[in-house]
């Protein structure tokens, strides 16, 4: 097992800046999830982590060795990929043997791995099948037993998952967290599937067009995120925002005016100190906040025009348009009789909304929610 340190690791190629000096320390056992849009380089860190890309700029550390220059052969680290990349001629027992057998690992170790990685990823009755012989999923434990048996310092895991049907995804899933669990080993998994982040790692590390916009744990990023970026990629459906502008402060507290409803103010919420009277903003609420019914407390009540319904059974998912066409997502428990034309009343809590400066990567200005995305983004 080892501990990871990145210190401002900048990529590029030719003129072009892919990685911007990214900081991130991963704890000795960690798991540690990658997650971002398409081309963010999430995927791009990763080779570099794993050494098959090189590094522009910045320092990159394995435990205490400091590993810029150092082979991809010699990091001790074992990579999976999104295709499995199996020999096809060979049996599982033969690709989970073939990388120990290139290292010249004694013959009998070498069994007494690949039966142990067997046994653990239930692979062992499948020993002698060759990779056509074998199930998406199957072939997936094969790939990471071939890791397994490498007895890496640091598992890097690049999407996957991502060839698998919905329902080997979540199957996988599981398998995946319960061996971290049984190995306590560190891992990093890279995937542009927030169910995944969320639902498997320790810490999560949110990247946008090369850099790190936010790291922490899983619900320290859904309920304190640093941005609106943030917010609006954590979470599904994601967060509404809202235009508005600040009508006036006081002490810390101040009262909105939505576009949606410019006649009504809001009750106080709580901004940061630097926020200007008359600034404008976004207010940021997820869908299953949004009330139909009075709650007892400080809300904002929105009138909207309802253009479509989901109905999953369980939940509705009710999607509707303010008066200045700013869609608004509801997430409902049960069945509910609506149809597209309906008019409702949306009611936001005031302790369930966040607060962001207007510009589409705008920081969080909520002041509760300020302190507390800055202590996510320093864990």
């Amino acid at each position: 097992m080892a501990s990871l340190r990145l210190h401002n690791v900048v990529k590029r190629f030719g003129d072009s800046t892919v990685i911007h000096g990214a900081d991130l320390d991963v704890r000795d056992g960690e798991f540690v999830v990658f997650v971002g849009p398409s081309g963010c380089g999430k995927s791009t860190l990763l080779r570099m982590i794993c050494g098959l890309e090189g590094i522009t700029g910045g320092e990159l550390y394995i435990g205490e060795r400091r590993v810029n220059d150092v082979p991809a052969a010699q990091r001790g680290l074992a990579m999976v990929f999104q295709s499995y990349a199996l020999y096809p001629h060979m049996t599982v027992r033969q690709n989970l043997a073939f990388g120990l057998e290139n290292l010249r690992t004694p013959a009998t170790e070498i069994e007494s791995r690949v039966q142990a990685a067997a046994k653990m990823l239930r692979l062992d009755t499948l020993l002698e099948r060759r990779p056509t012989q074998l199930s998406g999923g199957q072939r997936q434990r094969v790939a990471i037993g071939r890791a397994i048996v490498r007895e890496p310092a640091i598992f890097l895991f690049d999407e996957p998952l991502s060839n698998l049907d919905a329902e080997l995804r979540v199957a996988m899933r599981n398998e995946i967290s319960a061996l971290h669990r049984r190995l306590a080993t560190t891992m990093i998994y890279v995937t542009h599937d927030q169910v995944e982040a969320m639902t498997m790692a320790d810490r999560i590390v949110v990247l946008r067009a090369g850099r790190i916009e936010q790291i922490g744990a899983p619900l320290a990023l859904y309920n304190h995120p640093a941005n609106r970026f943030v917010a609006g990629f954590i979470g599904s459906p994601q967060m509404n925002f809202l235009d508005a502008r600040i009508h006036a402060r006081t002490n810390g507290a101040a009262r909105v005016a939505l576009d949606a409803a410019p006649a009504d103010l809001s009750p106080a919420i709580r901004v940061a100190d630097d926020v200007a009277a008359d600034a404008r903003v976004a207010l940021g609420i997820r869908p299953e906040h949004v009330r139909l019914d009075p709650g007892g407390g400080d809300e904002i009540e929105v009138p909207v025009v309802i253009e479509r319904v989901e109905q999953l059974g369980t939940a509705s998912f009710v999607y509707a348009r303010t008066a200045d066409n700013a869609l608004v997502t509801l997430h409902v428990a049960g069945q509910r009789p609506f149809g597209a034309g309906d008019t409702l009343v949306a009611r936001l809590p005031i302790d369930r909304l966040h607060v962001f400066e207007a510009s589409e990567e705008g920081r969080a200005i909520t002041r509760q929610d300020a302190a507390a995305s800055a202590h996510a983004a320093a864990r």
